[in-house]
């Protein structure tokens, strides 16, 4: 993928692969390839979604991006910094720019730390305040999240899904990162928590100038705060796109089979629409099909597609695809959603 600007973060041929060998001393050899050849690149003050089925590789990318695991080959660079490169203090330093907030609000909080020492946490690791500034601090962010100060004095098991994942977005905004990291950060919550989260993570966005990965397997929440979207399949990116882009003309078939999958309320609009059932399971990592990683379950896929793997190449201003055949395209199937 060519790049034409600056940008916060660059993903360059990043791959994953973990060791799954079987018998004894592990002889017969075989790795799953988690993460296998991913271009991204994130322009500041934006929010990037990805999205996909589980096990497509979208949280070991996220795990990735932040260097929680090694890459087994490629490039992130961060700010114009090379990650690999760092020495482990100057990663050290440099993960005051880069956090995370986590799926499961719960077993990411310590339960036997207060509310008040889980925030100020990270703040007393990078040597940022101490006593009363300290203080200080942690009630504000408190207050920006949306958390009563007379909580600070609470465990983590005395709250609800929804206001321990405030706790979490306030120790991850709490050194005023360059980037955030979310991972599938409303999907443990109720419905109804759901959008109260998401509009405070757009609220902070534009409060703190913050820059967003967002990962998702609901395509709704992530429309509803992306700017663009990666759309991965088994380890790799097949469409990346405006969300406008992606909603109103996917190129990938299985882009359009998670499109066709959004439960519609109105059931008259329901019965009218054409719904694209994808058939079988996703194939597992360890064993990938040859050529195109989707044609087993691609109802348009021809015999190029089980030989040649097709690259993700830019094919209208700004919409990449990885398809031999793309839909919308002019260049391939035409399809009305």
């Amino acid at each position: 993928m060519k790049t034409k600007e600056k940008y916060l973060l660059e993903v360059k041929g990043l791959k994953k692969s973990f060791d799954v060998s079987e018998g004894w001393f592990k002889r017969k050899k075989q790795y799953l390839r988690a993460v296998d050849g991913v271009d991204l690149f994130v322009k500041e003050g934006e929010t990037l979604g990805i999205v996909g089925e589980s096990g497509c590789g979208k949280s070991t990318t996220g795990n990735l991006i932040m260097h929680l695991l090694e890459p087994t080959e490629g490039e992130i660079i961060f700010d114009g910094m090379n990650l690999s490169k760092l020495s482990s203090e100057e990663l050290r330093k440099k993960r005051a720019d880069i956090q995370m907030i986590f799926q499961d609000p719960f077993s990411s909080l310590n339960p036997r730390m207060r509310v008040f020492d889980l925030i100020a946490e990270p703040l007393r690791t990078h040597r940022v305040a101490q006593g009363k500034k300290l203080e200080e601090m942690v009630l504000e962010l408190m207050d920006v999240v949306g958390l009563d100060r007379s909580y600070s004095r609470r465990y983590p098991h005395e709250f609800s899904g929804g206001q321990r994942q405030r706790i979490g977005i306030a120790r991850a905004i709490a050194l005023k990162p360059k980037l955030v990291v979310c991972d599938e950060p409303v999907s443990a919550l109720d419905v109804s928590i759901q959008s109260q989260i998401l509009n405070l993570l757009v609220k902070l966005q534009k409060e703190f100038n913050l820059t967003f990965i967002f990962i998702a397997h609901g395509l709704p929440a992530v429309k509803h705060i992306s700017d663009r979207i990666a759309v991965m399949y088994l380890g790799q990116v097949v469409e990346l796109a405006t969300k406008e882009q992606l909603f109103q003309r996917p190129m990938h078939p299985y882009t359009e089979g998670l499109l066709s999958a959004i439960p519609i309320p109105d059931p008259t609009l329901r019965d009218k629409k054409n719904r694209v059932v994808l058939k079988g399971d996703m194939p597992s990592p360890a064993n990938p099909p040859s050529g195109c990683r989707f044609h087993t379950r691609c109802p348009y896929a021809e015999a190029k597609c089980k030989e040649d793997l097709p690259k993700l190449i830019e094919k209208e201003d700004g919409h990449y695809v990885a398809c031999h055949y793309p839909l919308n395209s002019g260049q391939g199937i035409v399809v009305n959603n």
